[in-house]
């Protein structure tokens, strides 16, 4: 960001935004695979719209996963998500699966074989980021964008909110100051809803979910919040709008907050460095902000397919930082072998934790005790803070 005072927003959208049930269709059945084979291979992507949803990719794993077998993942996916309707119903769509084998020239270039290590599952930049701004080490826009849209979903999967609908987009636009967020001067919410409800209502509805989240005193002035600003929403979901896999990039890491290599994770095993390098990229940044090393940290890593060592390890910490870059280069790259192996045994990534990751930010979340999440964890604190002493 060029000043020290202006606006940034970001966006959010619920898991039952379309692209968002493709992602989680996708991200099921690389948990699936990876249940049954932590060493499977897969890249899926998934198409939806009205009762209709189309499965492509390839995959290397058990042959007694069936394509029956993921068309069923798909129906329990949606169904979790809690789409029901006329013109998008978990039973009652239709599912076409055309996945397929690993190319065996891709397969050539990523096995381990000979001495060589396993190599890089495609070419590709990836970037990690943490700030101070919130507890989560996250953009604040993007942090409160989420949380917004989780509250909604929490109520609406509990029963206390049944007005809501599945699909739900959020916006939040913070002031800052002096580089520091201190308001938000507008909030958008767009959320499906029953048809008897009127715009008014639905408005009243979200407010209390928006005041829960922002810090008390950000809440922007009455014109500023929109809530379902065309006035209706009650058609959504695929059923609205075509959904594909990897679209909502930026909603799924910093909110535009930071640079994105321009992969997308879901749908991809973590020997894709697309996902596992991101992931590592976000644990090396969070690591050295939450060990006092830097306000904000950016960290750019590269890969060419075929080849175990990253290319290149860039940190920048935008004139925050409070040791030297180039050894901090040097000593994260000590503490953690960025090769693609390295990574997934780092971080225990060849689990079935992926599904969870699919709405509402692949970051800024809790790690969790079977796994997930586990680029999230602040256990390189200390090595680093010894490190520079």
């Amino acid at each position: 960001m060029s000043t020290q005072n202006h606006l940034f927003t970001s966006e959010s959208v619920s898991e039952g935004h379309p692209d968002k049930v493709c992602d989680r269709i996708s991200d099921a059945i690389v948990d699936l695979y990876l249940s049954h084979a932590p060493d499977a291979r897969v890249a899926v992507e998934t198409l939806c719209t009205t009762n209709q949803v189309v499965l492509a990719g390839e995959v290397r794993g058990p042959e007694s996963i069936t394509p029956d077998m993921l068309v069923q993942v798909a129906r329990h996916a949606v169904k979790d998500i809690g789409y029901e309707q006329d013109g998008f119903h978990w039973d009652r769509m239709d599912v076409r699966c055309f996945v397929h084998s690993q190319s065996a020239d891709i397969a050539m270039g990523v096995d381990a074989a000979g001495g060589k290590d396993e190599g890089a599952g495609d070419q590709g930049i990836m970037f990690g980021y943490a700030c101070d701004e919130t507890p989560a080490l996250m953009p604040a826009p993007v942090y409160y964008a989420h949380a917004i849209l989780k509250s909604l979903a929490e109520a609406r999967h509990s029963g206390a909110a049944i007005e809501f609908g599945p699909d739900a987009k959020s916006q939040v636009t913070l002031q800052y100051v002096n580089g520091r967020p201190t308001r938000a001067t507008s909030v958008v919410v767009s959320t499906q809803h029953g048809e008897t409800y009127s715009q008014a209502d639905i408005r009243e509805i979200v407010r209390p979910h928006v005041l829960n989240v922002l810090p008390e005193g950000w809440m922007c002035d009455e014109p500023s919040f929109y809530v379902n600003p065309t006035g209706r929403f009650v058609i959504g979901g695929p059923d609205g709008d075509a959904g594909l896999t990897g679209r909502k990039i930026i909603v799924d890491t910093y909110g535009g907050a930071a640079p994105h290599g321009g992969g997308a994770f879901s749908g991809k095993d973590p020997t894709k460095v697309d996902r596992s390098a991101a992931y590592a990229a976000r644990y090396l940044a969070k690591n050295v902000v939450a060990a006092g090393l830097a306000d904000k940290c950016t960290i750019q890593l590269s890969y060419a397919i075929g080849v175990s060592r990253p290319l290149s390890v860039y940190v920048d910490t935008a004139g925050t930082g409070k040791v030297d870059m180039h050894r901090l280069s040097d000593v994260l790259q000590q503490l953690v072998d960025l090769s693609p192996r390295g990574i997934r045994t780092h971080l225990g990534l060849n689990r079935p934790i992926y599904a969870r990751t699919a709405a509402y930010g692949h970051f800024g979340r809790e790690a969790e005790a079977d796994g997930g999440f586990s680029w999230e964890k602040t256990d390189l604190v200390n090595d680093l803070r010894c490190s520079f002493l």
